[in-house]
């Protein structure tokens, strides 16, 4: 079989195991363990130092300072462009979102002048979680391919905080099987291969074939890894990059500092939840959803469709 030239296959691997090796002796945990105290206390002295001193001539310290966002491929102020003589496929963008305006803001009208630019027709949808519950991304994905609409025929799972740098990145259609964007060895943060978070790719037949997503996994993380079983279970041949050469640079993750413990939380077993036959099973349209018509927004001059789910 034939495939596109910035895409590769990617064998299957088995679940890294989170254990120290057999060589690890405690003489080295606990050398490595003052080594680690003796840089925090370095780097305690320093940034406190350099606060201090911040705070003396009547300024924002640094450690509180916020990055600039990264500017937009282009100045152009266009909304989504839908032009049938780009293809015959158009992308359903999915945002699982809570609490994140301000990266919101960015990634909008930033996504839509990079998709436009390689002229693939799409379509945003921020959903929104509203309750009281703790965050739950899988559930918040199950509802924007249920709410997609039928003018689409494929999916980008998309952290709201993680930006495409680099034009060479393929959002076209994933004829082949699934197309991992941000790969583990692009990602900026995420290295372990059966990583699949971040950015995916994939048609709503394949989904369907997945069953969607677990709404099992409540607070942050687990709900990739147990994807990743699901897209394996399902037979469906994983594909990356191919050719990329920005490394670690192919993005950036423009993430609010603002740390709720609330949501880092897991509740309950969710890492064996990963690999219970019965939760594997479970399809995303045999649970009920209550959530909002879909709204049309405008977002810096840019179109997006939002919903917001209880």
């Amino acid at each position: 079989m034939m495939y596109s030239s910035r895409r590769k296959p990617v064998l299957y691997f088995k679940e890294e195991r989170r254990f120290l090796s057999g060589k690890c002796t405690v003489y080295k945990l606990f050398g490595l363990c003052m080594v680690l105290v003796l840089v925090s206390l370095l780097w305690l002295q320093l940034s406190c130092s350099g606060d201090f001193s911040a705070v003396a001539h009547n300024e924002r310290p640094l450690s509180q300072q916020q990055p600039p966002p990264p500017p937009c491929l282009s100045d152009s102020q266009l909304s989504a462009i839908d032009d049938s003589t780009w293809g015959p496929h158009k992308l359903a963008l999915i945002i699982p979102f809570r609490e994140r305006f301000e990266e919101l803001l960015v990634f909008v009208p930033f996504m839509h002048t990079f998709l436009n630019k390689k002229k693939i027709r799409h379509k945003i949808f921020v959903i929104n979680q509203v309750d009281h519950y703790r965050f739950n991304r899988a559930s918040l994905i199950n509802v924007g391919y249920l709410e997609s609409g039928n003018d689409t025929d494929y999916l980008a799972m998309h952290d709201v905080d993680l930006l495409p740098m680099n034009e060479a990145l393929d959002y076209g259609f994933p004829e082949d099987g699934p197309f991992h964007v941000a790969s583990p060895e692009l990602h900026p943060l995420y290295h372990y291969k059966t990583y699949v978070g971040g950015i995916l790719l994939l048609t709503k037949k394949h989904y369907f074939m997945c069953n969607g997503m677990s709404n099992r996994f409540w607070g942050w993380g687990r709900e990739d890894d147990e994807f990743y079983r699901r897209l394996r279970k399902a037979e469906l041949q994983l594909f990356r990059p191919s050719g990329i050469t920005t490394g670690y640079k192919t993005f950036t993750h423009i993430h609010d500092p603002a740390w709720r413990k609330r949501d880092q939380k897991r509740v309950a077993s969710q890492k064996q939840n990963q690999t219970v036959a019965k939760h594997m099973s479970a399809s995303c349209v045999a649970v009920f959803y209550i959530f909002s018509p879909a709204v049309r927004q405008v977002c810096k001059g840019f179109i997006c469709t939002g919903m917001t789910e209880k």
